[in-house]
């Protein structure tokens, strides 16, 4: 107990540290599904693939018959989804953080089956599955 109260600094540092470290991993996400559920999902019919990155990168490669939606407009252009609202949707984007994003907008807004592609684009491509242009 010295110890503690001898250093109080040290060990206030380490501890919040240690909350820092796990913060990531407590903070709350919406569902995740990785390319391999996102690709059975797809196949099984009745899913919705919105796209979130912005238009460049929506240009340079997505996924097939993926709607776009840039995050950034997702808030005021949700309503051209109502008519998905019992299906499932995957969102896509870059590595997934803008993804987790959406899909908790999405949630908000009723869309009970919403999932976020793990990893993204990126992992889409290095699982070496299609993307059209």
């Amino acid at each position: 107990m010295k110890f503690i109260l001898d250093n109080i600094f040290v060990v206030a540092i380490a501890v919040i540290s240690g909350l820092a470290l796990l913060w990531p991993a407590l903070a709350p996400r919406g569902k995740r599904a990785t390319a391999l559920q996102a690709t059975q999902m797809i196949n099984r019919g009745k899913t919705l693939v919105l796209d979130v990155r912005t238009g460049e990168e929506f240009a340079a490669g997505h996924l097939r018959d993926a709607k776009h939606i840039p995050l950034a407009d997702l808030g005021n252009r949700i309503g051209e989804l109502e008519k998905s609202k019992n299906r499932t949707v995957i969102v896509v984007c870059q590595t997934g953080a803008r993804a987790d994003k959406a899909v908790r907008q999405l949630q908000a807004a009723g869309f009970e089956d919403a999932h976020a592609l793990e990893g993204g684009q990126a992992a889409w491509v290095a699982a070496g599955l299609p993307v059209t242009k």
